[in-house]
């Protein structure tokens, strides 16, 4: 794996290109896709009052036996950009992962936010990993806002992308296709 940062200040997102192999992203992906998917909520608000804001499908991946290798594997990213990057003091990944997928059909999208708010563990490290092919649609692009304007994520498949939980970021509406993605958050205690 090669690490490489984005063009984003004080190295504060982070594009790991090729973090996974094709055949481990089709196994994710697979996986997924065969978990029962719902409609995003926001902060526990009805999800019928929110498509303003977001319209996603989201599927919550469980830490078991299948997936473990996964979550072993996000671990040791997240390990290896920490130390070289932002030197965090962290509790580790503190929930389930999110797979979560934008149908251009339905109008998918998630307006500008932040991944901080009343957690049980603060989140201070969010992940995205990229499951589709940029040619598998269009629009759907990670916006990060870190300060000279936005700056927009690597959209080839298998890139993980890593930024400050606090960070101002959108995916802006897919216009034809389906993307999919991987997302997980790392806790730690609470910036001083």
């Amino acid at each position: 794996m090669t690490m490489d940062a984005l063009d984003a200040p004080a190295g504060w997102v982070v594009g790991w290109r090729n973090a996974f192999t094709s055949k481990e992203l089709d196994a994710i992906e697979a996986y997924g896709d065969s978990l029962e998917p719902m409609k995003a909520e926001i902060d526990g608000r009805k999800a019928d009052n929110t498509d303003h804001l977001r319209i996603t499908r989201i599927a919550w991946m469980d830490r078991v036996p299948q997936v473990e290798w996964l979550y072993a594997k996000i671990e040791q990213a997240v390990l290896e950009m920490n130390s070289r990057l932002y030197k965090y003091d962290l509790y580790g990944l503190v929930e389930n992962f999110q797979y979560t997928v934008y149908h251009a059909s339905e109008g998918g999208h998630y307006d500008w936010h932040c991944d901080t708010g009343k957690m049980a563990q603060p989140r201070k490290i969010s992940l995205t990993l990229q499951l589709s092919e940029p040619s598998a649609y269009e629009g759907g692009d990670l916006l990060l806002e870190v300060g000279a304007g936005p700056t927009r994520a690597h959209k080839a498949r298998g890139t993980l992308v890593a930024f400050p939980s606090y960070v101002l970021h959108r995916v802006t509406p897919v216009t034809s296709g389906i993307r999919k993605s991987l997302v997980a958050w790392v806790g730690g205690p609470a910036f001083r």
